[in-house]
């Protein structure tokens, strides 16, 4: 009887899905509380590590590593491709991403048989639309996923090219060793698109010059029109599209005045990097790790560090700051359940991706083995019992 019922307890206490991960499998990474991990694991070019901590009550971060074939041709081209998904406003958009951006970078790769800017470029365009069109069919039955958006930060190794796509507010790093000193250099590859940034709200004053109120600065945070900090996103179409403006949007993302450009872009910066022997390593990570560390911090974080673990250090280590600025404990603040925990730090997610030089120079019609992983949370009731490792 007694295990009958403990059988029937752990049905109900554990997830069916494979979000929870067993202690001893590292093949997609570990659960660990609200922390999930995958401390290491092999790309055409080298070494990854990734590690997400969850902070909402739903994980609005999602990220992915997709290595291998990058188009649908069997000719290639080959490399790896990162992507980190910032959501606000609930998890839709960045789970949409993370289910078609790489998709549609693969299609366009096929028709233009390599990769460029161009190629990049088309592909945030597709999510984009993709995803107004999920919003037109919804917003009947649910309109305030018009107020739903996500950042996209996107990097793609392929030939020994490394190409740096964003909107938003998240951010890629480089980690270079200097010749002369044998240090390594932190150098900042994304551009940011965050009105915290005089250059952002100079450049949305010049996009909308008869609007001398599309930044406001709001409880001493400065938001585009008074609602959101960031000036390009995907989704977010209430303040791109003025027929998704009106009721029945809450109020509090309701306009006064109709719009007749759109406010915020979708439109991505892109950077492209030969990469060289003495780049080490890329950081990417949502804007919930650079809140607590600079560039630098964490450019020093992984290099003197083993690799494997790096991003899940990262973390940590973020955590202790989040932690610090509360005058609180490490292990207390673990003990946060998720919802309550965001008012402490965001979601963050963290890719470390390694570069070994002898493998970054090879052709991008060098094939290896595919590998596709994505960071994980817990999506299962904030009140249901569920099994922590946290030590």
């Amino acid at each position: 009887m007694l295990s009958r019922l403990m059988n029937f307890l752990r049905a109900c206490w554990l997830p069916s899905s494979d979000r929870y991960v067993q202690p001893g499998s590292d093949a997609a990474g570990r659960q660990d509380g609200l922390l999930w991990y995958k401390d290491t694991g092999q790309h055409l070019n080298g070494e990854f590590s990734m590690a997400v901590v969850q902070a909402n009550s739903l994980l609005e971060d999602q990220s992915q590593v997709e290595s291998g074939p990058l188009s649908t041709l069997e000719s290639g081209p080959y490399g790896t491709f990162v992507g980190i998904y910032d959501g606000h406003g609930g998890p839709e958009t960045s789970r949409y991403i993370n289910d078609h951006l790489f998709q549609n970078l693969k299609r366009f790769t096929s028709e233009q048989q390599s990769m460029s800017v161009d190629v990049i470029r088309k592909a945030y365009q597709a999510t984009e639309e993709g995803f107004l069109s999920v919003v037109t069919k919804q917003w009947p039955m649910k309109p305030q996923i018009a107020a739903v958006g996500s950042c996209c930060l996107v990097g793609v190794i392929c030939g020994g090219t490394l190409y740096i796509a964003n909107v938003g507010d998240s951010r890629a790093v480089l980690g270079r060793v200097m010749k002369a000193t044998g240090e390594v250099l932190a150098i900042q590859l994304s551009s940011e698109h965050n009105v915290a940034i005089e250059s952002v709200r100079q450049e949305m004053h010049s996009l909308h010059p008869d609007d001398s109120h599309i930044v406001v600065l709001k409880h001493n945070v400065w938001r585009v029109k008074g609602l959101i900090q960031v000036s390009r996103s995907i989704g977010d179409i209430y303040l791109k599209k003025a027929e998704f403006n009106r009721e029945p949007l809450f109020t509090k993302f309701r306009l006064r005045e109709p719009f007749k450009r759109p406010i915020l872009s979708s439109e991505p910066s892109i950077s492209v990097h030969e990469l060289q022997p003495h780049d080490q390593f890329v950081i990417f990570a949502s804007d919930g790790l650079w809140e607590h560390l600079s560039n630098q911090e964490a450019v020093d974080i992984v290099q003197n560090h083993p690799r494997s673990g790096s991003a899940r250090r990262l973390v940590k280590t973020a955590l202790q700051e989040a932690a610090k600025k509360r005058e609180m404990r490490y292990s207390d603040l673990k003990k946060i359940e998720r919802g309550v925990r965001r008012h402490f730090h965001d979601d963050i997610t963290v890719i470390v991706v390694f570069l070994d030089s002898n493998l970054v120079s090879r052709a991008s019609s060098a094939r290896g083995p595919s590998l596709s992983v994505r960071g994980r949370g817990i999506n299962i009731p904030a009140k249901t019992l569920a099994p922590s490792m946290e030590t």
